[in-house]
């Protein structure tokens, strides 16, 4: 699986290249500071989730290349400003000082913002075969990004800490935090790879399965797993006084619904058969990672 994984990372590397040059230019920095955050590594787990879906529906790479890179930069930027001193105040990201260490408070904000306009400025810009497709997708990955999305659950996820919340309130906080950009990524995939609306509802369960079970194992590695294999602190949820899983549910429950949700995550993709074999085996590679 690393190896299948680092031929695509290869592939949305240089795509993401091509989006997002180096400029030589008064605002450089900005340019730098993108740049930095973007290329600092990372699973590129979204991008190759929208790639392998569109694939498993009949489409490709092509199909949802802007995309796909939209959507890591959009990633990107949210996790520039989660690590600000106003949101988790992180010093290290994937092993290396953190945008705001590197570049200041402000450029980093500035950077987490162009980032973002830049997703919207290559998916409008790019010539799609099929227009209304392309629409549609944008249409998904503006809200996914948002207040009702992933701008929402940052939100009622900060508003939580230093309270107790039930596990219901902490699976919404991540079904939008987390999970809302891992399942438009998903859809967008079979949206551009001209799904029918049955194919893209079971992608939706999937990959709304998948978030849930991911964002889990989160929680376990930010208590298990060390600083050196994570590339940031661990431990700082507890110091954050956030919800967890692990806090809610132990490490052994939080174990037992990993796997629960795992499974309700490859069943949903029963109707594809074979054409589902890679994405079945990167969410057990997924469910079971230590980074």
């Amino acid at each position: 699986m690393k190896t299948e994984l680092k031929k695509r990372i290869e592939v949305i590397e240089e795509s993401l290249n091509k989006f997002l040059p180096a400029c030589d230019n008064p605002q450089r920095i900005i340019y730098d500071a993108m740049r930095y955050s973007l290329f600092a590594g990372g699973k590129r787990l979204r991008p190759i989730l929208m790639w392998e879906t569109a694939r498993m529906c009949g489409g490709d790479w092509k199909d949802v290349e802007p995309f796909a890179c939209a959507m890591e930069m959009i990633h990107t930027y949210s996790l520039i400003h989660d690590d600000l001193p106003a949101m988790d105040n992180d010093d290290l990201r994937r092993g290396m000082p953190t945008n705001h260490i590197k570049f200041g408070e402000a450029h980093a904000i500035l950077a987490g913002d162009a980032l973002l306009n830049k997703a919207f400025e290559i998916t409008s810009e790019y010539k799609y075969t099929n227009p209304e497709r392309a629409l549609r997708a944008m249409a998904v990955l503006a809200k996914s990004s948002g207040t009702e999305g992933m701008i929402g659950g940052q939100v009622v996820d900060l508003d939580a800490e230093g309270r107790e919340i039930s596990l219901d309130e902490l699976k919404y906080i991540h079904l939008l935090k987390t999970g809302a950009i891992i399942r438009s990524s998903c859809v967008i995939g079979a949206v551009m790879a001209g799904a029918d609306e049955d194919s893209i509802n079971a992608v939706d369960e999937y990959a709304r399965n998948l978030g849930v079970a991911f964002q889990i194992r989160d929680d376990i590695l930010d208590v298990i797993g060390t600083a050196k294999e994570l590339g940031k602190p661990i431990g700082s949820d507890e110091k954050s006084e956030k919800n967890t899983y692990v806090s809610l549910c132990g490490i052994d429950g939080s174990k037992k619904l990993v796997t629960e949700f795992s499974l309700k995550a490859k069943k949903a993709l029963d109707r594809f058969g074979e054409k589902a074999g890679f994405l079945l085996k990167l969410t057990d590679y997924l469910v079971d990672r230590n980074k």
